[in-house]
């Protein structure tokens, strides 16, 4: 329990035999309940889990097929929701070890003092620095927060980082059958909750890599995650627009966008936009200028729909 709250952790976790052991070791006293999922591991990963049943945390242990990341975190925050006596807080920690336990109560701290409803941890942030992280991590850590920031109208620096608390309000309220599976997970989360309206903070974690090997492809991962955000973003910025909490400000990021566009396809550019844009240098600044102010105004809408729910909820 952390004041008054319980405290619940869902460890995602495939072939990770060699850190898992560590990772339960480790868990603050303060954690309740802890959900490990195994998705489809070929090693002792389960059998690792399953030497820690007898600790001062209840553990349970799920075994899926292989679903992937995300779909391994949802079955965990679903088992929370069964199990936990409310209020709590679902933290997510992976089963490889590169999340540091002492962090966590800075993680759920913003959640039960009812600050926020979401916590990310944001590595570039911490006083240790990022450590020994692959420098190809870096960069792409750093284009997907400039894309998931664009794509969800919240200010993100470090959006795959899966240090994560979540409020357990966030949960009952979550679409489980439309959710992201696979890598990408973390993104599409922070779009739907813009969508939904909850609020985001991130605080300092610490970065960690040891010995642990990932299998991800990095330009497919970030062509595949990008095409993903494209389109959420504009589904997003649609539901907020037919929304019966609609704001002025969506209305006025949805001119800004169109006008971007239309500067592009010049079928159905007005008179007024060839006359500015009759050169190439011209369309790409109109197009710059035009969705910059959409943003700015979609992320003002984003916050002041916030603003509204935490209102709403407060009466």
């Amino acid at each position: 329990m952390h004041k008054g709250w319980h405290v619940g952790v869902v460890i995602p976790a495939k072939d990770e035999e060699l850190f898992i052991g560590g990772v339960l070791e480790t868990l603050p006293t303060i954690v309740d309940s802890v959900v490990v999922v195994d998705d489809g591991s070929s090693d002792g990963t389960s059998k690792v889990a399953g030497n820690y049943l007898n600790q001062t945390y209840n553990l349970r242990i799920i075994r899926l097929e292989g679903k992937g990341v995300g779909a391994a975190i949802d079955a965990g925050h679903m088992e929370m929701l069964k199990s936990c006596p409310k209020p709590f807080v679902s933290v997510v920690m992976a089963g490889d070890g590169q999340m540091d336990p002492k962090d966590m109560c800075e993680i759920i701290t913003p959640i039960v003092e009812e600050r926020c409803d979401y916590v990310k941890g944001n590595r570039f942030i911490h006083a240790e620095g990022l450590g020994n992280m692959p420098t190809i991590r870096r960069f792409a850590s750093q284009i997907l927060a400039f894309l998931t920031t664009l794509a969800s109208g919240i200010p993100v620096n470090d959006p795959q980082c899966g240090y994560t608390a979540t409020n357990h309000q966030v949960l009952e309220k979550w679409n489980w059958s439309k959710s992201w599976s696979k890598y990408g997970y973390p993104n599409y989360w922070l779009i739907e909750l813009s969508k939904l309206s909850f609020e985001v903070m991130e605080v300092p974690v610490k970065s960690i890599y040891g010995e642990e090997k990932s299998n991800l492809k990095m330009l497919r991962f970030l062509f595949s995650v990008g095409i993903m955000m494209f389109i959420m973003l504009h589904k997003r910025c649609l539901t907020m627009l037919f929304n019966r909490n609609v704001v002025p400000h969506s209305l006025f990021s949805l001119v800004a966008y169109s006008i971007g566009w239309i500067a592009i396809i010049p079928s159905i550019s007005t008179d007024l936009e060839r006359e500015i844009a009759n050169s190439t240098s011209g369309i790409i600044f109109l197009v710059c200028i035009s969705w910059t102010a959409a943003h700015v105004f979609d992320r003002m809408a984003v916050k002041t729909r916030i603003e509204l729910r935490k209102n709403a909820q407060a009466r």
